[in-house]
């Protein structure tokens, strides 16, 4: 286990995290002020990636496919609002996981359909290529570090948001009395959309995001899903500050977890057993944090005062 593959995991763990923040920030929003299951919000990401790259290649560059990826995004978000899950809201849990889970098939097939099932690419920007030295012989890709930045940017930028301006407090006024907010004048209709919108336009920036170093693909969002919705549970529904810190934590634990388990297993276990016990033991970790969350504060780290 070498000082540089523990630094570039690490950095790896974070960008994971800093993806799943994005993604978790809007879902956990939309449970915490909505009281919605939306399962469908892991295709917001994949469809941000679609976005991506249709807009990549009629722009020729990154920068112009970013730009209108998220006004599309959000246009996009409103409209699956408008149509189908405003009509939701006043139904059981269960109702929205079946309609949502609808739309994970549907779109998963319209994607098809529109783009093909081939993986699409989407170029590096040029700006952002090659890599940056962080030690004698360890590279680490520029654009990595790049998506890193913009995802801690993102989440203070929404942190601010959030708690500094007049949406913000009525956002969290929602998530804590929704019925209150409404009593007092708020069109909380209105507010839903503008959260649930909002919510879509940073799960389409995850995907735009994304989509340089990973294949687009049809399901590109449905393992994400889960490890959103595994953040929102750590860091507590409704919580910003909870989704980002429960994001990294997840991040970390899930990729150092995979890389240096069997390594560390390898202590106490024969090589065969390690390697074997490791991979089996890895996706699991964040479950067991979960559990041990759970267990100790049932509403999670950082839970939304109600």
């Amino acid at each position: 286990m070498s000082l540089g593959l523990v630094i570039v995991q690490t950095l790896n763990g974070l960008q994971l995290g800093v993806l799943l923040f994005l993604i978790a920030a809007g879902l956990t929003l939309t449970f915490g002020v909505m009281n919605f299951v939306n399962l469908a919000h892991g295709v917001q990401y994949m469809v941000g990636a679609y976005l991506a790259a249709m807009f990549a290649a009629w722009t020729g560059g990154f920068w112009g496919s970013l730009a209108l990826t998220l006004p599309a995004a959000l246009a996009f978000g409103l409209a699956l609002e408008v149509l189908i899950f405003r009509r939701l809201y006043d139904r059981d849990h269960l109702s929205q996981i079946l309609a949502t889970f609808g739309i994970i098939l549907f779109l998963n097939q319209a994607v098809k359909t529109i783009w093909g099932a081939a993986p699409l690419s989407v170029p590096v920007p040029a700006s952002l290529s090659g890599s940056i030295v962080l030690m004698p012989g360890l590279l680490f890709p520029v654009y990595r570090l790049a998506l890193i930045g913009a995802g801690l940017a993102t989440a203070l930028a929404l942190y601010l948001f959030i708690t500094h301006t007049r949406v913000g407090m009525l956002v969290r006024a929602g998530s804590t009395n929704a019925p209150m907010v409404s009593a007092l004048g708020v069109n909380i209709r209105r507010l839903f959309m503008l959260v649930f919108g909002f919510g879509a336009m940073l799960a389409g920036f995850a995907g735009a995001l994304v989509a340089p170093i990973l294949s687009v693909e049809p399901g590109m969002g449905d393992n994400l899903l889960i490890l959103a919705f595994v953040v929102i549970v750590i860091g507590g529904i409704g919580s910003i500050r909870g989704a980002f810190i429960a994001a990294l934590m997840v991040g970390l634990i899930d990729t150092l977890g995979r890389a240096f388990g069997p390594q560390l297993l390898r202590l106490a276990l024969s090589p065969s057993a390690a390697s074997q016990t490791g991979r089996a033991l890895a996706p699991m970790l964040i479950y067991i944090l979960m559990a041990a969350v759970l267990f100790e504060r049932p509403a999670g780290l950082f839970p939304v005062r109600r």
